[in-house]
């Protein structure tokens, strides 16, 4: 494909990027096809029509049945021309039509005489077309001259017909592993492609049988290898033999292979078998010394890319086997100015893990220079291993820790910053001599820290070590100017760091009470309400006595609960005479949300990540659904759609609805606040008129019993539907309670209420509810990949529209499908896009959506719908949907 050229303007300096393919239209490039039609035929121009054509395929342009036919039978014309330029671009088109079973008829007596010409072009790619575009009953009558191709003496044609069995082994294996014997003489080749692709396809025709790939591997390391690619393959067959066997220690089965390998003229040989050694199980440092030397030797290289393989692969050794690094340490050193910061990064990181203490000294002037010219991600690498140094020499804490300091003063985004944090705590809690000045550095950092987060964690940090120290009245100042100098979060923390000071330490009670008063006539009532709380608690008389352990254990303890749960008991909970029972919270979270699913911890705890958001919503909604007996057997949840508002803004009652989509039913969650100070609404419920969603029966409801004032509550309704099936219906709403008067002096609500009705904004079930709006990375493959077993095409016409970016995002929005690859952003003033979509639906059944636009000069908007799913119906669906909006 032709690249981008640049093309300076005549009037200006600067320059732009100008595509040869700027503004092409696919009917256009159709017009031009008929060239190939023409008597004369001019190669060049039909080389051209062909690579527009290919360029349209390869931007994500389909061509209807109709038109890939026509440009198809066109196409086979052009075999009677014997320009090689133009024969290779016949073949490629071909390749990209994919031509159906019928069509492949007319082609196939061309590619099979080009296939058995003289000509070796020809016949290396006429190969690689036909096991393209053939189905398995052609394959066995081509079949006999693919056996040939394997062993001919041209290495194009022989790795031509070696790749394509590769390809092939995938549809059609059975007969793919008849060629065993062409293979295996294949492998014996001289020529180095040939011997690679002959040995990956004789590898994969006998991956599932161990005991072929071991004999195959024992009889290849005999030698018989010549071509460096095919020798690294065979490192990585015999690492896997190994793998695979059982022994673990002693004598290990081709490890003398492996060795060898290191002597290997090709420097990717070597590299290969340095990694595949240093990754054995259980290697030991026997085992590990000859792959350290030549890895040793490539990091004084001239070339970037061996320095770059060979200290990443010694720092992955430096985390199991550090000693067995230590002689590599001089050369990391020179490393450490490396242009190539990775390089750079790296190789300090190394050092760091299997440095000597005589030397951290060295190595942090060394780091100090260095950090100011790498990435906030490479700092963080850096501070890890600076973290895991100081705790395998703490003695050299002051230096490290000076240097911790330093770095956490200078700039540096909210990872960075925590990661220093977090270090620096650690070493606090590991090494007792480093308590006192890493809590001033930590007092410090909090003085001039934009980060809330990091200033809250480290008040909460401060208030637990701080009271322990030998001096506690010096941390206080540093506490205190946190109430006067930061936002409301930060001064709440600090009124509670306060109290456990005033907890801890009695001769600090008098001046900690002086300061907890002060912070009553706060702005924010939750500083306020803390300081109130801490005095009434601490006793706020100004004595200086000894704390009840109650109060140390109610400033101190543990909440052994989770969150979660005590959340939804609180929801769940209905005023009445017997008081909140705190033990009655469940202990166990029946599911972990999606955000708290990590890998097993490599790094020690800090002071923990800062919340990633609210746990997954779906397994949030799943818990309190799942409590309420009503809907507790509804099955899994597929999918929660966001708040739907209800009313409007500014009004007495602010609602909105959460629709919940299950398997056979959808409910209704309305969430409820109550924005009038002197009512208490009480029996709060929606009643919903199904009559304009026909499908829908309701089963069950939830009532609030009561709803006070700017306390947020839930009254669910639920409603039955045919189970698995997209239903669509209006809802119309009615608000329905008991309203109270309540006295504003006392707070009390009058006995008798009087029964009221709220009219609430018609809700809509619509077809992207049960649409999950879920990725994928490469877009083609997955289409290709699903086939075209149930795709449905159709063209419609959107009318007119403000632009054709507006008819995009329309459609998307009808749809509920996730955009990929970016394809949801139209170039400005284009006439033409292709948007590509994927989603879950209902059932969890995979969808793929191709959708391509064109606009008029009266802004009419057309559009191809594609749909491919794995199953019919869903396609079917998306269409009406679409035909119906």
């Amino acid at each position: 494909m032709a690249q981008p050229l640049v093309k300076k303007d005549d009037d200006r300096d600067d320059e732009a990027e100008y595509s040869p393919f700027l503004g092409i239209e696919k009917g256009a490039v159709l017009q031009e096809a008929r060239v190939f039609n023409d008597p004369q035929l001019d190669p060049r121009r039909c080389s051209q029509v062909i690579t527009k054509l290919l360029y349209l395929l390869n931007q994500g342009d389909s061509f209807t049945k109709v038109e890939a036919t026509e440009v198809f039978f066109s196409v086979t014309k052009l075999f009677q021309s014997k320009d090689l330029g133009l024969r290779r671009m016949v073949y490629l088109i071909i390749k990209e039509l994919s031509p159906s079973a019928d069509e492949v008829i007319i082609v196939t007596s061309s590619l099979m005489k080009d296939m058995n010409s003289k000509t070796d072009m020809y016949r290396a790619n006429a190969i690689r077309v036909l096991c393209r575009i053939t189905d398995g009953t052609l394959l066995t009558q081509i079949e006999r001259y693919l056996k040939q191709a394997i062993v001919d003496k041209n290495p194009v044609v022989a790795s031509a017909a070696l790749v394509s069995g590769i390809h092939l082994l995938q549809t059609n294996p059975e007969i793919v592993k008849r060629w065993s014997n062409e293979v295996q003489e294949a492998v014996q080749s001289r020529a180095a492609l040939v011997q690679f692709h002959a040995l990956a396809l004789l590898q994969q025709i006998r991956q599932n049988d161990r005991l072929a790939v071991s004999k195959l591997v024992t009889s290849l390391t005999r030698g018989t290898v010549r071509s460096p690619l095919a020798q690294c393959l065979l490192i990585r067959y015999t690492s896997q033999v190994i793998r695979e066997s059982s022994t673990q220690t002693g004598d290990r089965p081709f490890y003398d292979f492996l060795e060898s390998c290191l002597r290997h003229k090709a420097e990717m040989v070597i590299f290969e078998a340095a990694r595949a050694i240093t990754e054995l199980s259980g290697v030991t440092s026997r085992e590990l010394t000859p792959a350290i030397t030549v890895l040793q030797l490539f990091l004084s290289s001239s070339k970037p890319v061996l320095r770059f393989a060979a200290v990443r692969t010694l720092n992955k050794v430096a985390m199991t086997h550090p000693m067995a690094v230590t002689n590599c340490n001089i050369d990391m050193e020179s490393l450490i100015s490396d242009q190539n910061r990775s390089i750079a990064t790296l190789a300090i990181t190394t050092l760091l893990k299997t440095g000597n203490e005589s030397s951290v000294d060295r190595l942090m002037k060394q780091i100090t220079n260095f950090m100011s010219d790498i990435a906030d991600e490479f700092k963080i690498v850096v501070v890890e291993a600076i973290r895991s140094l100081c705790l395998k020499f703490p003695l050299k804490y002051r230096s490290l820790m000076n240097f911790l300091s330093n770095i956490l003063r200078e700039e540096g985004g909210f990872e960075y910053k925590k990661a220093i944090v977090d270090s620096i705590v650690i070493l606090i809690r590991d090494i007792p001599e480093a308590k006192e000045s890493g809590l001033l550095h930590l007092c410090e950092f909090i003085e001039d820290c934009e980060f809330t987060y990091l200033s809250t964690q480290i008040l909460h940090f401060l208030g637990i070590e701080g009271p322990k120290t030998t001096d506690p009245s010096k941390y206080i100042r540093y506490i205190y100017n946190r109430v006067h100098l930061e936002n409301a979060t930060v001064r709440a923390a600090a009124v509670s760091t306060l109290a456990k000071f005033g907890a801890m330490v009695d001769a600090l009670k008098p001046r900690i009470f002086v300061l907890l008063r002060r912070c009553i006539f706060d702005s924010d009532d939750e500083v306020r309400d803390r300081a109130t709380l801490y005095l009434n608690t601490l006793g706020g008389d100004g004595e200086v006595v000894e704390t009840d352990k109650e109060v140390k254990t109610f400033l101190f303890g543990d909440l052994d609960i989770p969150l979660v749960n005590l959340e939804t008991s609180l929801k769940n909970y209905e005023p009445s005479e017997e008081p909140f029972d705190i033990h009655s919270v469940p202990k166990e979270v029946k599911s972990q949300p999606l955000v708290e699913k990590k890998a097993p911890g490599k790094k020690p705890a800090g002071l923990g990540a800062p919340p990633a958001g609210p746990p997954s919503t779906v397994d949030a909604y799943e818990r309190l659904l799942s409590s309420i007996p009503e809907f507790s057997n509804f099955g899994k949840l597929f999918k929660s759609s966001a708040p739907v508002e209800l009313t409007e803004a500014e009004t007495e009652y602010a609602v909105n609805v959460v629709k919940h989509i299950f398997d056979r039913h959808v409910v209704f969650q309305y969430n409820c606040t109550n924005t009038i100070p002197e009512q208490l609404l009480e029996n709060v419920s929606v009643i919903v008129d199904a009559s304009e969603a026909d499908d829908f029966a309701e089963v069950a409801s939830k009532p609030l019993r009561s709803l006070p004032y700017d306390t947020p509550g839930q009254t669910f309704v639920a409603f039955e539907k045919p189970e698995g099936i997209t239903t669509v219906g209006k809802f119309t709403n009615m608000l329905r309670f008991i309203v109270k008067e309540v006295d504003p002096s006392t707070g009390e609500a009058e006995e008798d209420g009087v029964e009221d009705e709220y009219q609430l904004e018609d809700l809509e079930v619509v077809a992207a509810d049960f649409m999950m709006k879920v990725g994928v990375s490469n877009f083609r493959n997955a289409w290709e990949s699903m086939g075209d077993d149930f795709e449905r095409v159709d063209e419609y016409g959107l009318g007119p529209r403000e632009s054709l970016a507006e008819a995009v995002s329309a459609v998307i929005n009808l749809l509920g499908m996730q955009p990929c690859e970016g394809t949801e952003v139209v170039a400005t003033n284009s006439r033409s896009h292709t948007c590509l979509l994927s989603g879950v639906s209902l059932g969890n059944v995979k969808v793929l959506v191709r959708l391509q636009f064109g606009i008029e000069g009266s802004r009419d908007v057309a559009m191809k719908l594609s749909v491919r799913s794995e199953d019919e119906a869903i396609g079917d669906a998306i269409h009406e949907i679409v035909s119906c909006s």
